[in-house]
């Protein structure tokens, strides 16, 4: 699926805040951000980068993103939840930042506590992300 520059730079972004939120940055997490920003089209250099200073550039608008499709922000949310368990537990920050995220997108919060019982139930085994299938159309 094609995604708008717009919409892969918020994904991308958004899922950086998210996993600000506990104020650390997992082996796990830092695996599945640098998969999903190349999967995006983003530069290795460039992501790294970004991990590095999102713990402590408090500059950063830390505003949700809103994505040009319900689609797209499922997927996001969807990915959101695996990077947030990834080190199995979903810090109460992170699970806040997601539902900030789905309501700014018109997504109920039932919507988000489903997928996450599903990843509880696969173990927060994940064989693909989201992410995998999407690429920016430039």
């Amino acid at each position: 699926m094609y995604i708008s520059v717009p919409d892969g730079s918020n994904y991308l972004k958004g899922l950086l805040l998210l996993i600000r939120k506990d104020n650390k940055i997992t082996k796990e997490e830092h695996e599945l951000i640098t998969r999903i920003g190349k999967n995006l089209g983003f530069d290795e250099t460039f992501i790294e980068e970004a991990l590095q200073e999102i713990l402590h550039n408090r500059f950063i608008s830390i505003t949700p993103p809103v994505f040009s499709t319900k689609v797209i922000a499922e997927k996001f949310l969807k990915d959101g939840l695996v990077i947030a368990a990834s080190d199995n537990e979903i810090h109460s920050a992170e699970e806040e930042w997601l539902l900030s995220v789905a309501e700014k997108n018109n997504i109920g919060k039932e919507w988000i506590y489903v997928e996450k019982s599903l990843i509880r139930k696969n173990g927060n085994k994940t064989v693909s992300l989201e992410a995998d299938s999407l690429r920016i159309k430039y």
